[in-house]
Order: structure tokens, then sequence, then C-alpha cells
């Protein structure tokens, strides 16, 4: 059982996993340097627990202290007490869900692994917005997708706004860093992935005529809205889909389209998931 800490420092040294929460450019280089990451608020703390990920502490407000009590008689982990202003001034900014935990990652699999099994994949090329990549995790765990690949330039989706706006999904969901992008795609075809890319190109079909085909595997390519997917990319892929749209509109962002190229494409045939 870890009782709590009560302290009233900002610059207390206990609290450094915490601080600076939004320099953007500090996190992305600290927190994979240092093993972590932050999740924030009692849902997604209890997700990442739950899903294996070892605590390295927490920092609660007072009003949390009943609601995660089992989280806490169970933490072996240092649990630091502090109230709301000493919070917002360590973390730079109003932590309005008074609880924070710092995590330890843990190290990516092989795509190979991920692919064993697996019928949906998406596959997401070059998102920088860490909201995209949060809410197109929580479509890819509500809509069937097995497993996720990540180009090397991709947002980390451990990056605390990632993992708020996903819920936690991105701790539910099965993903891994692709390493020789866009070469990867030869290894999902090798697997058996039929490769779709989602982009507006000539010999693009639209969404319902890939859907009625009910591949067998699947691997959704999505890349950036502006620039879409790479040239490379674009001739290694199997298929070109698109979404048709009406009102003059030509595309969606990468959150909204996976959301719907995912329940339209989801598989007649459902493979049991297991969080790792």
């Amino acid at each position: 059982m870890a009782e709590p800490i009560v302290l009233d420092d900002p610059d207390d040294p206990r609290l450094h996993d915490y601080t600076g929460l939004t320099d953007v450019e500090l996190r992305r280089r600290r927190e994979p340097a240092e093993g972590l990451f932050i999740a924030e608020g009692e849902k997604v703390v209890r997700r990442a627990v739950g899903a294996g990920y070892a605590m390295r502490s927490m920092l609660l407000s007072a009003k949390w202290l009943g609601p995660l009590r089992d989280v806490i008689d169970a933490a072996t982990a240092p649990v630091y007490l502090v109230d709301p202003a000493l919070a917002e001034r360590v973390t730079g900014y109003h932590v309005h869900r008074g609880a924070l935990a710092s995590m330890a990652r843990k190290p990516l699999p092989e795509a190979g692994e991920l692919l064993t099994g697996a019928r949906r994949v998406a596959v997401f090329e070059d998102i920088v917005d860490h909201a995209n990549i949060g809410a197109a995790f929580r479509n890819a765990a509500a809509l069937g997708i097995d497993a996720v690949l990540l180009t090397p330039r991709c947002a980390d989706p451990l990056y605390r706004r990632a993992v708020k706006v996903s819920m936690g999904a991105v701790l539910q969901v099965p993903w891994t860093r692709a390493a020789a992008w866009p070469g990867d795609l030869a290894d999902l075809r090798a697997a058996g992935f039929t490769v779709a890319a989602l982009c507006l190109s000539d010999r693009a079909v639209p969404l319902d005529e890939l859907a009625a085909r009910d591949e067998r595997q699947l691997a959704l390519v999505f890349g950036t809205e502006g620039a879409g997917l790479a040239p490379a990319t674009l001739e290694a892929a199997d298929a070109h889909v698109t979404i048709p749209m009406d009102a003059g509109v030509d595309s969606l962002n990468v959150a909204a389209a996976s959301a719907v190229a995912f329940y339209a494409t989801r598989s007649s045939v459902t493979t049991p998931r297991t969080t790792s």
C-alpha cells in the first residue's frame, strides 16, 4: 500500500516527471528518452494500470483519494498529494481532472508480432497532430481494428494529449512503429494483407466497393489531409480508395476519415484483442 505523501514545494525533485507538461517539444524529447508517459484522469489511469504499465508515481489532489483508493492501495510507487494550485504551477496548466500518473513505457513489439492473427490493420503515415492520433486510436478501439502501425514521423501516441483524446484507447490497441517505411508495406502484403490507400487519385474506387469485397485481411493506410500519402506509398498500395463526398468537400481529416473507413470495412469475422 502506498500512503500519500503531501508535497508543497513546486521545485521538489520528486515532481520531475510532471514538470512543464504543456511544452510539446520538451515532452517529445524527454518522455521517450526517460521511458515514461503521463496518464491523466481516473479512467485513463485505470486503463494504464489495467493494461499492465508499471507506475512510477501518482500526482493527486485530495478529492481523488476516495475514487482512486483501490489504485492507491495497490500501488507500490509513491503517491504525491498536492493542492490544485501547486499542480498547476508544476505542470503549467489547470489540472481540472486532478489525477495524474507517471507510467513506464513498454518496449515496442515487432510489426510481425502484431500482424499474426490480425484481420484489420490501420497504418498512419506522418500524422504529427497528437489530437488526431488520439482520436484515430479511439476509433480503432471502437471499430474493430486489431493493430496500428505508425510511420517514423508520426506523433507519439503516448504523449499526454494523445492519450487523453483517445480516452486511454492508445493503451488498448496494439501498435508499433514501422521500421523501414514504405518498405514495410511489402511485409503487410507478405502477411496476406490487401493494402488499401485512402486517397484522391484517378484510380481510386469508392469505399463501398472496397467494403463489399470483405477482404479477409485488410490494411488501411491514411496520410495527412493536406499533403496526403507519399508517392512511394501510393505506388506500393494494392488499391486506392476514396470516401465519396458532397457539397464540394474533397477530404476529411484523418480522425473522421478513419472512423468512416473502419466502420465501412469492419470484418465479418471478429478477432479477439489481447491487451499488451
